[in-house]
């Protein structure tokens, strides 16, 4: 408890403050999807939650190399997103609803870089070390996989997107983790090329992460998905850890 105590008082509270009301607005998003204006209000919520890793990214890497590197990952996410959503490879045949709005050749939302991208800025970020490219590539892409473990069961009770076969995992089929693992690796990998792979991103990159993480655990929980409630909690104290070393270590 008292590790835990002292991770709180580590943790600005505005970002404790945030991620209740994140955790808080997802009882709304489960309880209430049919509420007139919910999807502007998701396009708006997904939006904001983006922006503490967009502005840690620019000031780690200068808004140019930033603004290159979240161009090269959203390229990326767009593509294997619609060979995702074509062929169903490499994650499993599925489609997306309408709930994230409008589609991209009609095959994936144009919103999805702006869900995306955070994640794989927090993973990177909670990933780094003193270490060579490899590791941290492999790591950022583990986690991304533990997160969408939180995200993709609430993702699927909520609309979002369909896996036309189902799958063992909350409705999700098990290729999809195998997915996530190629597509996160790339992911980071994109993003590290931009440089600086030294010297440790401001912690705010995981602020993002950790709002998400936030709402897709309160999904979890008011959906009645045990395993990724308790994942998504596990997650979200991981990251706030994470985000309290590379504070100290930026000092």
């Amino acid at each position: 408890m008292r590790v835990f105590s002292r991770l709180l008082r580590a943790t600005p509270a505005p970002l404790l403050l945030f991620s209740a009301v994140a955790f808080g607005a997802a009882f709304f998003a489960v309880r209430f999807p049919d509420v007139p204006g919910a999807s502007a209000g998701s396009y708006v919520s997904s939006v904001l939650i983006s922006l503490p890793a967009l502005a840690a990214l620019a000031t780690h890497l200068g808004p140019r190399r930033a603004a290159a590197s979240v161009l090269s990952v959203s390229a990326f996410a767009y593509a294997i997103e619609s060979v995702g959503v074509a062929t169903g490879f490499p994650y499993g045949s599925f489609s997306y609803g309408e709930a994230l709005g409008p589609k991209l050749f009609g095959l994936v939302p144009y919103l999805l870089p702006v869900t995306y991208v955070p994640l794989v800025i927090g993973a990177v970020a909670a990933a780094w070390g003193p270490n060579r490219l490899t590791p941290r590539v492999l790591i950022a892409a583990l986690l991304l996989v533990l997160m969408d473990g939180v995200l993709d069961p609430g993702a699927t009770a909520l609309g979002f997107w369909t896996w036309t076969e189902g799958g063992p995992y909350y409705g999700v089929p098990l290729v999809n983790f195998a997915g996530w693992l190629l597509s996160g690796a790339v992911s980071a990998t994109l993003l590290l090329s931009a440089g600086r792979p030294q010297t440790p991103p401001p912690p705010g990159a995981l602020d993002s992460a950790v709002l998400a993480l936030a709402f897709w655990t309160g999904a979890a929980v008011f959906s009645g998905l045990a395993f990724p409630a308790l994942l998504g909690i596990v997650l979200f104290v991981l990251s706030l850890a994470r985000r309290s070393d590379l504070k100290a270590a930026s000092k």
